[in-house]
């Protein structure tokens, strides 16, 4: 990270996809969106018992099982993309985020090694979920009843920004369930890497 910054609340990813309803969100979670750096905090991760569901997680190097563990999450943007870095003890897994263009415009999209899923933003009662619309591999998109399902969202809780990720596929069953909550360093609030 450079060490000049600037404010960037109008050019963050999520506020250019919310749009109007950025200025809705929670100011706990606007936050975690526009801050270059890393946040901290504690998550719980269930994993899937069966065969299927551990080899996915280990092909897309998913956190394992704790039933409370540390996390951070660095947060690094550049050219309009942001990539994450979860690490939850001592492993460690990245995808990038970006705005979907074409069919997918209007659309966040992340990216996993070679798939990638677009994803609606949708703000209710101050809870801001993530509904997964459409995925491809190797930049093939494949239909929607193949692939997994997703529950993802943002709350705050006692001032704290929480999520919860899931992650289940009907063949699997359940591959992974994180949750927890994050707190973004002071240094890094409201600042973002010059070249973003």
């Amino acid at each position: 990270m450079t060490a000049h910054r600037r404010s960037v609340a109008g050019d963050a990813l999520y506020a250019r996809l919310l749009g109007v309803a950025w200025s809705r969100l929670p100011v706990e979670i606007r936050d975690m969106h526009q801050s270059a750096g890393v946040a901290q905090g504690r998550s719980t991760v269930e994993r899937g018992t069966g065969t299927l569901a551990r080899l996915a997680a280990l092909v897309l190097r998913l956190p394992k099982a704790a039933a409370d563990t540390p996390i951070s999450v660095r947060f690094d943007f550049s050219d309009g993309s942001e990539i994450w870095t979860r690490t939850f003890g001592d492993q460690e897994f990245s995808s990038r985020q970006f705005a979907g263009h074409g069919k997918w415009a209007g659309l966040l999209c992340e990216q996993f090694g070679p798939l990638t899923f677009a994803m609606t933003l949708a703000l209710e009662a101050g809870r801001l979920s993530l509904g997964l619309r459409h995925w491809r591999a190797f930049a093939i998109p494949l239909p929607m009843w193949l692939g997994p399902r997703a529950v993802a969202y943002e709350t705050v809780q006692a001032g704290r920004f929480h999520f919860h990720v899931e992650i289940s596929h009907p063949l699997t069953g359940l591959i992974v369930r994180y949750r927890g909550w994050l707190i973004p360093s002071p240094s890094s609030r409201r600042c973002r890497r010059s070249d973003a």
